[in-house]
């Protein structure tokens, strides 16, 4: 899939057919993830991957805005340093890219948290130097995505050129 066509159609996966992700695709997604641009090439993240099935039921039943994480068979923990200023921003980065690579290839995701993790950093026993971003459940979708069937705003309203209120469209 070409890059901007996975962009225009990517979209929030809740529920996963009980298949799995080839191993092959989930080295290319932990791999996208780790090629991604980081500020001064600190690297402040970490992806701890999990399918153990038991492990992504308990992640599921802790993630309180993710229960759907119980029936993916993928889910990667992304942990960043907390000394980085850069890590939440390289990060988000590394799990847009990971997101990307597995949509391209017919895997749905999704982001899990942004705080409150903390139940879930000590299951998966994540050294205290570290935060816990946010979980991603992947896995291919129960029901056919109407892809690229997105509610934005009207580009107008967002996107200025040159100077704030100069439309760009």
């Amino acid at each position: 899939m070409e890059t901007f066509e996975a962009v225009r159609t990517m979209l929030a996966v809740r529920r996963y057919q009980d298949t799995p992700i080839s191993a092959e695709l989930v080295q290319r997604i932990v791999e996208a993830g780790h090629l991604s641009a980081s500020s001064m090439n600190l690297q402040p993240w970490r992806f701890i991957v999990v399918q153990d099935r038991e492990a992504l039921k308990t992640l599921g039943g802790l993630a309180k805005t993710g229960p759907y994480a119980a029936e993916a068979p993928l889910a990667i923990a992304v942990a960043i340093e907390k000394k980085s200023k850069f890590a939440v921003s390289d990060a988000s980065r590394a799990i847009q890219s990971m997101m990307l690579t597995a949509w391209s290839e017919g895997v749905g995701s999704n982001w899990i948290g942004f705080g409150g993790l903390d139940e879930i950093h000590d299951f998966l026993v994540i050294p205290a130097e570290l935060d816990l971003l946010a979980v991603v459940s992947f896995g291919y979708p129960v029901e056919a995505v109407g892809r690229g069937k997105k509610n934005r705003k009207p580009l107008g309203e967002i996107a200025f050129r040159e100077r704030y209120g100069q439309p760009f469209v």
